[in-house]
């Protein structure tokens, strides 16, 4: 034996350190906590040995093995539970004299036990042999890396290979101490390979039984044999509750619902899945995402249809003004649906400008139906996925708008609006227009797929509606498929009377407001008609009337003195400030080289007066004022027209060859086009190549060929509207537009002279004044 040496002591529950090992050890003893702060401030040595009882928290001599290793403390580290974490290296073998506890640290003093190096033409055979047995184990047990085999071939010394085999052994912890005690370096050896060879023994063994066992097991005892183990994994982290709770709840939906039965075996396939899943793997999550949508669509459940036609037509009188034919295909709808419950429901698309009340018609629709209403806004919808639903190997993948749309509606067949129709876009993700298809094709909708759910779903019940500002922008197959109702602007005295029935009300409603409190009286309404508003619909009328009220209510709040407010023409300014707008009233009577015409936007109609002017040139014609590309064409036909007129009204050739002509419409900073402008253009060339002046108070509208035949054009009554809104009595529309005069008011028919033409003669015969 060496010299004795005295070290602070760590009793070691479940682990043998070995000189030469490097590893971590946890320590949380408060006397093992010391023996380490002691080793830190001394020489960083201290002493390690396993306890024989890993149970006994507080060791004596008799219960700790008197064979242990000094070890070299290379870092500490401190834990959040206030133990501590050291990285130690075995140095040498030392076995316990004595142990001193003295209640604050445990010391020991030891001798060192040298390794006895005997038998040396032994070592070599013995090293291949330990090596080789090492190798066999490391490939058979697969719980040590090969890199470690690999280390221990360069290395020389039998003695320090045989500590490193042993620190790098999963066997009992007697087994490894027994291998610590051994002196000899040589029956250390032989000892490991007997060890080694057990432990081959073992795992060869344990691998034949679970080979046998998998054969013989049958796929229910397999089954449960993974269940058992998944159950016990669950509960052992606490999710065992949870999960099985969710997995309940959704078997017991799959049962309830009345599913299609190839929907209900793709949900018990999911469920059968998530059953055997670790709740915490991604996989789990995806399916059980799925499930849930799966268990709360309303698969089945259909509300029940309470048609009455008269109460259907009040509703729709109630909630809005005018419209006589929109309500009169509603109420036909209803009756026929009433008569025939099973027809599919139609695809109506309600097109006209904002705030005429598309949106508002829809939820009275589902109103008057006893049906469940969902909208959903289509407006800058560019992805094809936003329709049809991701595919589920995407990452956050979810159903498309629809698919969710119906979760919200709670039944199969609600009152479904796809809001702004005319304004889905399409690019590198996608066409949504497209995807609409199969949803809103009544002969295909009763098995819309998304891409999401991968199971059909019927949508041939739902009554679909749509709203545009326009047709022009939505597909034409997409079109095909919907009935076209136009809804048009608003006359002023149906503004009016919808502000005084329906807006005024609502608004002093809504600001909790007495009607006697704050009154608007009918000279204010108009002129927030005339004055504050330019629109086809009534949406900035409400606006002005909100406005109006909250200043009235400010009024009266602010001053105790006031108790009653009336708004009038003439203090009106004084709310709202200077008009925003003048009436769009055409000031002069007679002019040369300008015609009036009438334009349709989507935002109702205007009045555009068309100029012309010559000069010194060479023949050339500009066209300004953000002009269309065929408003361009019909320019050119107008010239064309009029050339080929020329002798009929006395205009000398040189004009066309030395002048240039330049056509403007004013306003330039609003786009315009379409093809109603060419009767407008020629009579304003004419004029200005024959110096007769044009009856500017007669509007017109209406596209020309180059015979000079007047072609009809569409939204006359936005146009004879815009007419009437600036006073003039006369309007020039084509023959074949006659029809559409039925949908002028009768009362705005009363107050203009329409002239009903077929060719462009006509036109000038109209409004050029006789020489």
């Amino acid at each position: 034996m060496a010299n004795i040496e005295q070290y602070p002591m760590i009793p070691l529950r479940d682990l043998v350190v070995f000189p030469y090992m490097i590893v971590p050890v946890f320590v949380g003893r408060p006397k093992s906590v010391s023996a380490v702060r002691i080793a830190q401030d001394t020489d960083k040595k201290i002493f390690l040995s396993l306890q024989k009882d890993s149970k006994v928290d507080v060791p004596s001599l008799n219960d700790i093995y008197d064979v242990g290793v000094v070890a070299d403390v290379l870092q500490v580290l401190k834990l959040p539970d206030n133990s501590i974490k050291i990285l130690v290296e075995g140095l040498k073998r030392a076995k316990i004299l004595n142990l001193v506890d003295d209640d604050e640290t445990i010391f020991v003093e030891v001798a060192e036990l040298t390794d006895i190096i005997d038998n040396e033409q032994l070592h070599v055979p013995i090293k291949e042999s330990l090596l080789k047995t090492f190798e066999e184990y490391v490939k058979v047990s697969k719980k040590i890396p090969a890199e470690i085999f690999d280390s221990l071939k360069d290395i020389q010394s039998l003695n320090k290979i045989t500590y490193l085999i042993a620190s790098n052994l999963q066997i009992k912890l007697n087994d490894l101490q027994s291998i610590l005690e051994i002196d000899s370096v040589v029956d250390r050896a032989e000892k490991l390979i007997e060890l080694l060879q057990t432990e081959i023994e073992i795992a060869k063994i344990d691998e034949r039984i679970k080979h046998r066992v998998k054969a013989q097991m049958s796929k229910a005892q397999r089954e449960y044999y993974l269940n058992e183990q998944i159950k016990a994994i669950q509960k052992e982290l606490g999710k065992d509750d949870d999960l099985k709770a969710d997995i309940e709840e959704i078997e017991a939906k799959i049962k309830e619902l009345n599913m299609p039965e190839e929907v209900r075996e793709k949900a018990e396939r999911e469920l059968r899945k998530l059953k055997i899943m670790p709740p915490m793997s991604a996989e789990t999550t995806v399916v059980r995402n799925y499930l849930d949508w799966i268990v709360n669509l309303p698969w089945g459940i259909f509300t029940e249809d309470k048609i009455d036609i008269k109460k259907a037509e009040e509703i729709l009188d109630r909630d809005h003004y005018g419209l006589e034919k929109v309500k009169e295909r509603i109420l036909e709808f209803l009756a026929v649906r009433k008569v025939s419950p099973d027809i599919k429901g139609p695809i109506i698309c309600f097109v006209g400008p904002p705030g005429v009340g598309k949106t508002s018609l829809a939820k009275s629709i589902a109103e008057a139906l006893g049906r469940n209403f969902v909208r959903i806004s289509l407006g800058g919808v560019r992805d094809e996925a936003e329709i049809r639903g991701h595919r589920r190997t995407y990452i956050g993948a979810l159903p498309g708008k629809l698919i969710q749309s119906m979760r919200k509606a709670k039944s199969m067949n609600p009152v479904f609006l796809l809001d702004e129709i005319d304004k889905l876009g399409s690019d590198f993700r996608g066409d949504p227009a497209s995807a609409l298809l199969e949803a809103l094709d009544p002969e295909q909708n009763n098995s819309f797929m998304d891409h999401y759910l991968e199971v059909e779903f019927d949508l041939s019940k739902v009554f679909f509606i749509t709203t545009a500002n326009t047709t022009e922008t939505i597909p034409s197959a997409l079109l095909d498929r919907m009935e076209v109702i136009y809804i048009s602007g608003y006359t002023e005295k149906e503004k009016f009377n919808i502000a005084k029935s329906f807006l005024i009300p609502k608004q002093l409603k809504e600001h909790k407001v007495d009607s006697q409190k704050v009154k608007i009286a009918d000279s204010a309404i108009m002129e927030l008609i005339w004055y504050y508003t330019r629109e086809a619909g009534v949406r900035n009328l409400e606006r002005e009337i909100a406005a109006l009220v909250r200043k009235g209510v400010k009024k009266l709040v602010s001053n105790d003195n006031v108790k009653r407010v009336l708004i009038n023409s003439k203090n009106i300014e004084k709310y709202l400030g200077v008009r925003k707008f003048r009436i769009e009233e055409v000031e002069e009577d007679f002019e040369i080289g300008v015609a009036t015409g009438l334009a349709w936007t989507p935002f109702g109609g205007e009045i555009l007066q068309t100029e012309v002017a010559i000069f010194d040139g060479n023949g050339k014609m500009t066209i300004t004022g953000q002009i269309g590309e065929v408003m361009q064409e019909s320019a050119q036909a107008a010239l064309t027209v009029v050339k080929s007129r020329a002798g009929k009204y006395q205009i000398p050739d040189y004009k066309f060859k030395e002048y240039d002509m330049h056509v403007h419409v004013p306003e330039g900073a609003v786009p315009k086009d379409g093809p109603s402008a060419g009767i407008t253009i020629a009579t304003a060339i004419l004029s200005a190549l024959t110096e007769r002046p044009v009856n500017c108070r007669v509007a017109m509208t209406g596209e020309i060929t180059l015979r000079g035949k007047v072609l009809p054009v569409g939204g006359i009554k936005e146009k004879v509207l815009a007419a009437h809104r600036a006073k003039l009595k006369d309007v020039i529309i084509p023959y074949e537009n006659n029809k559409d005069l039925t949908e002028i008011p009768t009362d705005v028919k009363r107050e203009i002279r329409f002239h009903l033409v077929k060719t462009i003669d006509e036109v000038f015969d109209i409004v050029l004044k006789k020489n």
